[in-house]
């Protein structure tokens, strides 16, 4: 079906997360709020930064985000937890570009595609990852999405 996209499933995803869902999350229609959506989305990219950052990254460097594109699906109801599958799509001169998706019991809620740039915290300048930050990037990477035809 032209325009159909595929669904992700959490195993499509090399890091998982999750966050339990708060009564304050939710607004006045008892889900919870589309606000709360990309900060589900940061407990995700933040593992896995920081986890490249802890073993890879010497010196004044930090990630911050230039884009985020999400696409709302369904609905989050509390109560309950949120899983959040998160990958690298692309890796940059400056910057990795993340794929990420939200689940609620098995269902996909949530996909976003989000860019974060490193930059030097003193200057605030974006700079080129390290090959050594680039190699260890790798183990994340997913494969294209592939859309079906017809």
């Amino acid at each position: 079906m032209v325009g159909h996209r595929v669904v992700p499933k959490l195993g499509d995803f090399p890091l998982r997360e999750y966050d339990k869902l708060r009564y304050g999350d939710t607004d006045r229609q008892g889900h919870v709020n589309n606000a709360v959506f990309s900060t589900f989305l940061e407990t995700g990219r933040v593992g896995m930064l920081e986890t490249a950052a802890a073993v890879k990254m010497r010196g004044p460097f930090s990630f911050v985000i230039a884009r985020l594109n999400l696409d709302y699906r369904e609905e989050i109801l509390w109560p309950g937890r949120v899983e959040i599958g998160t990958g690298v799509q692309a890796i940059g001169n400056t910057s990795i570009t993340v794929r990420q998706a939200l689940f609620q019991e098995e269902r996909c809620v949530a996909t976003a595609q989000s860019v974060v740039v490193q930059v030097h915290a003193p200057s605030k300048r974006s700079v080129p990852l390290s090959d050594e930050l680039r190699v260890y990037l790798t183990k994340w990477l997913l494969p294209p999405i592939m859309e079906p035809h017809g």
